[in-house]
């Protein structure tokens, strides 16, 4: 089963999407379509990273273009240190690039924080909640909203968004420079956390985190975050959903997947409408935040440090 759409070719729509999606190809391409309004403004002029998952085989990430893209795709190059080699990433800014990837059976669509050619200037401040293993959504809305009291003790606002896996993420538009950005996220996740500590820790190493929410304060610089709108390779092919702070109680992560989301959104394209303006970072938040060690860092130093007393153990 084939068609055509704006001139990119469809194929095997019929095919299951990935095992226990409940969802063929043709289900992500006519929710991708239906949408692509509202998800297209949270991708443009954003480094595009997308995750495939091809019949029979585990899901992958792809940032690095593959040779047969239509020239007409929008890309960016940037260099990746962590390789040391140039990446030559799409920007999706059209139906027609999001066609394309659909038919990729690209699921997923990850963005970078801060524009290209603009990184030192991310437009948004996130946290990713993660809940314990075992734990229902219940608990991660409840620290949801110590976050939200943590934000309005500074006088800023946010929005929030089932991550379309077990979590949500708070984003939070903001005017400032990557290094202050990162800080203001480190000192706002150790504020709601400090806000009931039983509930929530910003514990980067798992095992310390004693069965509390994960305040994840580490999307910042070259992070990316699932856009708005992506669905995700999870049971039932889940969507990462916006959600209104006062509806977060009676909702759960399931609820939103490529075959509901189109019409419980109906007309409505709440995560672009409910946006903030940017907002500038309060001094006392950034301040904090440059006191408090990053997280992936402090964690290297104290795995090494206890194998090393493991070690002395022995």
């Amino acid at each position: 089963m084939g068609e055509e759409r704006d001139g990119v070719a469809l194929t095997n729509l019929d095919q299951p999407l990935f095992d226990g999606a409940d969802a063929t190809k043709g289900d992500l391409v006519d929710y991708l379509d239906a949408v692509r309004d509202r998800i297209i403004p949270g991708l443009a002029g954003r480094p595009l990273s997308v995750v495939r998952v091809r019949p029979g085989q585990e899901p992958f990430t792809q940032k690095n273009l593959p040779k047969y893209t239509p020239a007409w795709v929008p890309t960016v190059t940037l260099w990746a240190e962590t390789s040391k080699r140039e990446i030559r990433y799409a920007v999706c800014e059209d139906r027609r690039t999001l066609l394309w990837f659909a038919n990729q059976r690209a699921v997923e669509y990850h963005v970078t924080l801060g524009l290209a050619g603009a990184f030192d200037r991310p437009t948004y401040l996130v946290l990713d909640l993660d809940p314990p293993e075992g734990a229902g959504f219940d608990v991660v809305v409840a620290a949801a909203k110590l976050v939200r009291r943590a934000l309005a003790d500074d006088g800023l606002s946010g929005v929030v968004k089932t991550s379309g896996s077990k979590g949500v993420h708070v984003f939070v538009p903001v005017d400032g420079v990557d290094h202050d950005v990162a800080a203001a996220t480190r000192a706002l996740a150790a504020r709601a956390e400090r806000l009931d500590p039983a509930l929530a820790t910003t514990a980067f190493i798992k095992d310390d985190r004693g069965g509390r929410v994960f305040l994840d304060s580490t999307r910042a610089y070259g992070s990316t975050v699932a856009a708005a709108y992506s669905p995700r390779i999870r049971p039932g092919a889940t969507v990462s959903f916006p959600v209104d702070w006062d509806d977060l109680d009676s909702v759960t992560p399931a609820d939103f997947t490529v075959r509901t989301a189109v019409a419980l959104l109906g007309d409505d394209d709440p995560w672009n409408s409910r946006m903030p303006a940017p907002q500038k970072l309060p001094d006392d938040l950034v301040a904090e935040g440059h006191t408090i060690p990053v997280a992936r860092v402090q964690a290297m130093h104290e795995g090494k440090r206890r194998a090393r007393a493991q070690r002395a153990q022995q």
